[in-house]
């Protein structure tokens, strides 16, 4: 314990689960932190997977749903958890794509990897890996029962003023629309 003090380690002793939802499992961990016993919330999550849906024009498929955790209305990249843990997130990409904008790419073969990001790296692991889709096809737009959700095209200009303006606040959104500018921005000067 004093050596672990000393270098400022942080050593997990228990975890158990407090309690289990739909797509979260919510724990009280008992850690060794800096030589002090504490409790920690830790929330697990299986991952989930997003899409920037780029138009043949530039555009881009954007969806404006409600989100009952902020009782409102935002706008985000197609995103949605994986069915399971082993499910690769570029299928769960594909998917997400077609059931929330009606748009399809032709393969998940297709879909490129842009980036992943840890929504909330202080109680929660959820991971999110962002791809792109380019080459969209015509398909039919499947929400699930619980789903409110319109779809809206905007130039990738008008989605970063949005974000420095405050407007879009969504963390995979920000990340996802900012590392795609980022490659257009060094694709152009190529």
């Amino acid at each position: 314990m004093e050596a672990d003090r000393e270098r400022g380690r942080v050593l997990r002793k228990k975890r158990e689960l407090a309690y289990e939802g739909t797509i979260l499992k919510v724990y009280r961990d008992l850690v060794v932190a800096n030589g002090r016993e504490e409790s920690w919330d830790f929330i697990h999550h299986d991952g989930a997977a997003a899409v920037v849906p780029v138009l043949p024009d530039g555009g881009i498929l954007m969806v404006r749903q409600y989100r009952n955790a902020l009782d409102r209305f935002t706008l985000e990249l197609p995103a949605g958890k994986v069915d399971s843990p082993e499910e690769p997130r570029v299928l769960c990409a594909f998917r997400e794509l077609s059931e929330e904008t009606g748009m399809r790419a032709e393969s998940p073969e297709a879909l490129e990897f842009l980036l992943r990001i840890d929504t909330t790296v202080a109680f929660c692991d959820e991971e999110i890996d962002i791809f792109v889709a380019q080459n969209l096809l015509p398909g039919e737009q499947h929400l699930d029962p619980d789903e409110v959700i319109d779809v809206q095209t905007y130039e990738l200009s008008e989605l970063l003023a949005r974000i420095e303006r405050g407007e879009i606040r969504d963390a995979k959104t920000v990340a996802g629309l900012t590392a795609y500018a980022l490659k257009q921005s060094r694709s152009n000067r190529t």
